[in-house]
Formats: C-alpha cells, sequence, structure tokens
C-alpha cells in the first residue's frame, strides 16, 4: 500500500545501498522556501527535494523508469500533502510513538541491514543522514501504522459466506479440465499381452456390444460388476479425485460427457474400457505453498547481557561453527534461550508469516544451510540457519485462508484510498508554484 503500514521501513533499508544524498539528506538544491500548506503546517522545498532524491535513488536500485521532472515533482509532493495530513490527525486522536518503539525499530532495521546500533548509525552518519532526523522519520511511519490500523484495518471484515462466494466464483471461472474434479466408473474388456488384431477386433466388438446394451438401458455398474477384467467393487468406480490424477486418455475421452453418460470404447495396453461420467466437480488449481525448516539460537538481552554483547557472543558461535570448531546443533542446546534449545534449535516446519517480520526477512534471504549474521528481533538476538525447503500443496482450509486474507487485501487497499482521499478533501492545502 504504497509507503504506508510501515512499508516505509524496507524503503530505509533499501536507501543505505545508495550515496550520500540518500533519504533524509537535506538538499539546498533551489534554495529553501514553502512549495505547500496544510492546515497551515509548511512544507519546505528542502524537504521536498530530499523525498525527490529518495524516489530517484530507489527507482535506480529498482531499474525503474522514472516520469518526467515535473510529473514527479507533482506525484511526491501530493504524497507529502496526504502523509502531513494523516500525521495532523494522528496528533489530534493523541497518538504518540514512545522512545521504546522507535528503539525497537531503529534496532530492527539494523538487524535488517546486518549491523549492530553503532554501526548502523555510523552509516547513516556517513551518508548524510542525521540521526536525528532519521528518528523524526520513523517515529511518524510509526504514527502512520497506528493511525492507518485504527482508521482503516480494523474496520475491514471478511465473512465465511464472502469467502465460499468468492471460492466458488474462482472455481466457475476456471477453465482447465486438469483442475476440475471427476468420479469415473470402469468397465474394461481385457487384452492379453501381445494381443493379435483379431484379439483386438473381438475385444472392440464385445466393449461395442456392451456399451449398445448400457445406452438400451442396462445399468453400468451391474454389467461391471458381472463381467469388467478391472476392478468391479462399487461398479468399476474410481472415486473422485482432481482430472490430472487420472490417465490422460479417460480425461480425454469423457471430456465432452455429461454426468451420466458413458464414453466410447477406449483403447490402452490393458484393453478397451467403457467409462461413465459419475460426478463433475468445478475445481481450483493446485496452490503451492513454500514451507521452511529452520534453527537458532536466541540470546535474550537483559541488564547483564546487553545487545552490543550478545552479538558479540554469537559472532564467535557463528565463526566457531563456520570452522568446524562445533556444530550449530551442540551450540543451540548449550547456549540458546529458546524452547527449541533441546532439539538443537529445530522450529520445525514453518509456513509464511509464522515468525515476525524481521526474522522471517532474514530467514527468506538465506540459502539452505546458509547461516545468518546475528540478527535483532524483538525477543532478542538470533543465530540463523536454514536447513531445507519445501513446497508442498495448500489444504481445503489453506486454500480458504489464503483467499480470505486475499479478499482482505483488497478491500484494505480499496478502504485506504478512499479514507486517504477523505482526509485530503478535508485538510486544508495551498500548493505554491515553484521558484
Amino acid at each position: 500500500m504504497k509507503l504506508h503500514f510501515l512499508a516505509a521501513a524496507a524503503a530505509f533499508v533499501a536507501l543505505l545501498a545508495g550515496g550520500p544524498s540518500a533519504a533524509l539528506a537535506q538538499s539546498s538544491e533551489g534554495g529553501d522556501f514553502i512549495v505547500a500548506l496544510v492546515n497551515s503546517e509548511p512544507i519546505t522545498n528542502g524537504e521536498l527535494q530530499a523525498q525527490i532524491k529518495q524516489v530517484t535513488e530507489q527507482r535506480a536500485q529498482q531499474r525503474q523508469a522514472l516520469p518526467p521532472a515535473d510529473q514527479l515533482r507533482a506525484l511526491v509532493l501530493e504524497r507529502m500533502v496526504n502523509e502531513r495530513a494523516q500525521l495532523q490527525l494522528a496528533r489530534d486522536f493523541g497518538m504518540r510513538a514512545d522512545a521504546g518503539a522507535i528503539d525497537q525499530a531503529e534496532s530492527n532495521l539494523a538487524a535488517q541491514n546486518q549491523m549492530d546500533l553503532a554501526q548502523f548509525r555510523q552509516s547513516l552518519s556517513q551518508r548524510g543522514i542525521s540521526q536525528t532526523a532519521f528518528r523524526e522519520q520513523i517515529r511518524d511511519q510509526i504514527m502512520l501504522s497506528r493511525l492507518h490500523e485504527r482508521e482503516v484495518d480494523s474496520r475491514v471484515r471478511v465473512t465465511d459466506t464472502e469467502v465460499e462466494n468468492a471460492l466458488a466464483a474462482r472455481q466457475a471461472a476456471n477453465a482447465d479440465p486438469l483442475a476440475q474434479e471427476i468420479n469415473l466408473a470402469n468397465l474394461l474388456v481385457a487384452l492379453p499381452e501381445n494381443p493379435t488384431p483379431a484379439q483386438v477386433a473381438q475385444a472392440q466388438n464385445q466393449a461395442q456390444q456392451l456399451l449398445a446394451r448400457i445406452r438400451a438401458g442396462e445399468k453400468f455398474e451391474a454389467l461391471a460388476k458381472e463381467l469388467s477384467s478391472a476392478e468391479r467393487s462399487n461398479g468399476g468406480s474410481l472415486g473422485l479425485r482432481r482430472a490430472d490424477r487420472y490417465a490422460p486418455l479417460f480425461v480425454n475421452a469423457v471430456q465432452g460427457l455429461a454426468v451420466g453418460q458413458v464414453s466410447e470404447p477406449v483403447r490402452s495396453d490393458a484393453g478397451f474400457h467403457l467409462l461413465l461420467l459419475v460426478e463433475r466437480r468445478a475445481g481450483n488449481p493446485a496452490q503451492m505453498l513454500m514451507q521452511t525448516r529452520a534453527r537458532h539460537i536466541l540470546l535474550r538481552t537483559s541488564a547483564q547481557l546487553s545487545q552490543a554483547q550478545a552479538v558479540a557472543q554469537l559472532s564467535d558461535v557463528r565463526a566457531r561453527i563456520m570452522a568446524g570448531g562445533t556444530t550449530f546443533e551442540a551450540a543451540a542446546r548449550e547456549l540458546s534461550q529458546d524452547g527449541s534449545a533441546a532439539q538443537g534449535g529445530d522450529l520445525g516446519w514453518a509456513n509464511p508469516g509464522m515468525f515476525v517480520p524481521e526474522f522471517e526477512t532474514a530467514m527468506d534471504r538465506l540459502k539452505e544451510r546458509e547461516i545468518s549474521q546475528p540478527l535483532v528481533s524483538r525477543f532478542g538476538v538470533h543465530l540463523l540457519q536454514v536447513m531445507e525447503r519445501r513446497s508442498v500443496e495448500l489444504s481445503p482450509a489453506q486454500v480458504r485462508d489464503r483467499l480470505r486474507a486475499e479478499l482482505r487485501a483488497q478491500r484494505t487497499e480499496e478502504a485506504f484510498a478512499a479514507w486517504e482521499r477523505d482526509v485530503r478533501n478535508r485538510a486544508y492545502v495551498e500548493i505554491r508554484e515553484p521558484r
């Protein structure tokens, strides 16, 4: 959702790869003068130029084209006007971001850059970024996030009925025959191995006679139980399953049939098949989920163990593991202050979203068997290793959960856009022509 909902934190991390003119470095281009008023609060040209440089550097890193300069200026200024109006509203509601929340956010950003806090602040300084200004921008993004949660997130609802309706609509729109679920019954007239032409002709003729009897009114199930050379129980029914789990020649043979109809004889290596389409359901393409199995060593910071000390200790542990002086599992059993210590730090198979963002972001960047640098989360300092990954098919319940999340995200985006326009329209905004 643009730069909102603390997506700005990711932008801060990306900007540290930029040059000295990154995010919060002040620009003197064109002098400093007022370019807009938002409820009598000014936005200066220096602030605007700094934001334009931030966007320009982000786009360059992402290899995205930029609009013409005048259009870019207008877009960035409009975003700043919206954020300024929203921050004023947050303050009107009495929202604040205390020093503890800002400290935690700053520590998380340092961890995402694989630095401790001192290194992170030094990096900001080397790029001409004031620590005070940086923390002010973190404060603003925290306040915006809390405002959005109160005014937008908390008001979006998705009911079970809406999920089921959306699922049914998605299935109905799915025209892929292999994604359908079908139940077939099979009546087989068998052929011997390496049959002669006469044997093939005889089996085909027998299959045609059986088809004629079925079309004359005899029950498929009864004939299958009596005469089929394949499975006879349940009248030859093979069970309801996704079409892609049937032989392709079976799927092709019944594709144009209505439920209750029987196919023409279908030749396979086993013989000639008559196929009854017992049931057909609209299916859903298989949805896959990437799971990660990781392990970690956690040191919780305290009065006796500072964050810097925990980072240094885990850096030493990492070096010993890499040198072969110990194993990750042994170090986790000895040192980790997490419940997973007894399992050598093993966290088991995890779906996306199961861990806090700062931990999961670091985990997703690692290759299999790779060990991270010490990283900071709200729980302490971790050493993390990805053991393996696998792709699994979602269960029906997981498909519904994912669809619910998609519906919620879509509605939240729509609700946010409407709310943002309303806040903008209620504010007094004066845009001044550039000098």
